[in-house]
Formats: structure tokens, C-alpha cells, sequence
């Protein structure tokens, strides 16, 4: 017991090394917090402690979370330096553009692999030390894709859907314990992420405002600092997601399926021909069959 109050509190960002991660941790670092960066990039986390000027101390750790001993080798990192995980900022994940059956597997196991697994397993290490300690909390980072299914994205807003649920579910069972679980889910954001996953090329995320990681960030903390459930940063977020819900299922895929697949994407039926050039029009006609039916 001595030994655990001899520890500092930090604020510890996983995929804090750029992007909204990043921003995060320079919010909690100007709020004066103890920021630890977590990611694999040993140069973009230097990079990133040395753009994070205000505030408090930042310590960096370069790790692998896809590996399955992730959680337990920051939780020893963090007893070596004095440290405890007070809050745990969950930031890290990426996402493909393209049809599940061309895509390669083994990539689209990485989405659940790092946006799920490594989300749960960091969550539920840290966790029980917060609610024996009767503070801190996890902001998990989602997104509006997670209010619905993303034809062409198949797995990332999936992986999106699962991160609200569960930071949701666990909100409401941490009630009146002193932990906040908190879900973030901004709409596109200007951050690397975009390339990265081949999104930019898509027409959906071409005409959707975007937001900045700054901007997000400064949202999400706030919003973690007053015990809030869900943050839907901005407004354009939050009229996707009401738009969204009052469209039928059968209207929605098909219109959303159609805004994120080129018309040069290799056809999903594995003729390994351009969608336009093998049988595009079949599909179609039967997205408006379906439509009519719904």
C-alpha cells in the first residue's frame, strides 16, 4: 500500500505520437498532467514529447500493441518510472478502404487485432486499479462510424461500433465509483489517418466537413473532465448521425456503399477485374431491388 502511494499519477495516451493522440496528450500536458506517449515509432514519439511543451513531465514508450504481452510491459514500464495509469487515453487504430473479400486478411485481422483487442486488454488491465483508487478513467476513441455499418470499411466501423459499446456499457457500470469511461466519435478529422487508410480517395469522406485534431482533443478532454458518457465533436458530427438514424437500413448501405467504393476498385465477386469493368451494373440493379423492397 505504501509502495502504491508513492506513485504519480499520469495520464497515459496509447498512439500518441500523432494525430488525435498527440493532441490529446498536449491537452492533458497544458492541464499540467504527467503525459506518458505510447506507440511504436521510436522517432515520432520523440518528435511528439518534444512538440508538447506545456504542462507536465512526458515520458515515451515504444511498443508494440499488437503483441500480446503489450499491456503488462507498459504496466511495468509505468512501476519502474514511479508512475500509475490514472487516466488511459485509448487513441491507436487504423482502418482499409476496400470490399472484405479482395482486401487482404491478414490486414483486416490487424484492425481487430489493434482498434479491439489491444483496446480491451489495456482497458481491463488498468481499470481496477482506477475503481480501487476511487478515480481517473479511459477515454476510448470511436467515431460516428460506429452508429452504423460501412460497406467498403466493413471492419473499421465495426471495430467502431464495438468501442462504443463497450466504453457505454462500462460508464453506466462504473456509476458513482469515481471513473468516467469516456466514448470520443468525431467525424473525419485531418490527421494521416485519412491517407493512410485509403479513405481520402473515397467520395463520403471527400464531401463530409472536417474537423481538426486540436479541435477534438480539446472536446474530448473537456467532456471526460465532466463525467460524460459519449462526445460527438462538432456539429456536422452530430447531424451525420441524426441523418443517419432516420434513413432506412435498405436506403443507407447501399447510398453509403456507393460514396466509399471507386468506380475502379477491384470488383468484390474475386474476378480480380475493375468494379465498373466486370459486372457493376448487376450490382446495381440489385442494390435497387433492394431498396425498393426495404
Amino acid at each position: 500500500m505504501t509502495e502504491q502511494l508513492e506513485l504519480r499519477p499520469a495520464v497515459v495516451v496509447v498512439g500518441g505520437s500523432r494525430g488525435i493522440g498527440k493532441a490529446m496528450a498536449g491537452a492533458a500536458a497544458s492541464d499540467g498532467a504527467t503525459v506518458v506517449l505510447v506507440a511504436r515509432s521510436p522517432d515520432g514519439l520523440a518528435a511528439a514529447a518534444a512538440d508538447i511543451k506545456a504542462g507536465g513531465e512526458v515520458f515515451t514508450v515504444s511498443l508494440d500493441l499488437s503483441g500480446d504481452d503489450a499491456a503488462r510491459q507498459l504496466e511495468t514500464f509505468l512501476s519502474a518510472n514511479g508512475l500509475y495509469c490514472d487516466v488511459l487515453v485509448n487513441s491507436a487504430g487504423y482502418g482499409l478502404r476496400g470490399s472484405a473479400t479482395v482486401l487482404p486478411a491478414g490486414d483486416q485481422l490487424g484492425i481487430v487485432d489493434l482498434n479491439i483487442r489491444a483496446l480491451t486488454d489495456l482497458t481491463l488491465r488498468f481499470l481496477p486499479g482506477m475503481v480501487s483508487r476511487g478515480r481517473g478513467g479511459v477515454i476510448n476513441l470511436g467515431s460516428v462510424a460506429s452508429f452504423t455499418p460501412g460497406p467498403y470499411m466493413a471492419l473499421y466501423y465495426a471495430s467502431k461500433g464495438f468501442v462504443r459499446s463497450f466504453s457505454e456499457a462500462l460508464h453506466q457500470e462504473l456509476h458513482r465509483t469515481g471513473v468516467t469511461v469516456t466514448c470520443v466519435a468525431p467525424g473525419p478529422v485531418s490527421t494521416e489517418f485519412l491517407e493512410r487508410s485509403g479513405a481520402n480517395r473515397a467520395a463520403l469522406f471527400k464531401v463530409l466537413p472536417k474537423v481538426d485534431s486540436q479541435y477534438v482533443a480539446a472536446c474530448a478532454w473537456r467532456g471526460f473532465r465532466s463525467g460524460r458518457r459519449l462526445v460527438i465533436p462538432g456539429f456536422s458530427a452530430k447531424l451525420a448521425i441524426l441523418i443517419t438514424s432516420l434513413i432506412p437500413s435498405a436506403l443507407l448501405l447501399p447510398l453509403i456503399g456507393r460514396l466509399q467504393r471507386r468506380s475502379n476498385d477491384p470488383c468484390p465477386c474475386g474476378s480480380g477485374k475493375k468494379y465498373t469493368a466486370c459486372h457493376g451494373a448487376r450490382h446495381r440493379s440489385a442494390e435497387r431491388i433492394a431498396a425498393r423492397r426495404g
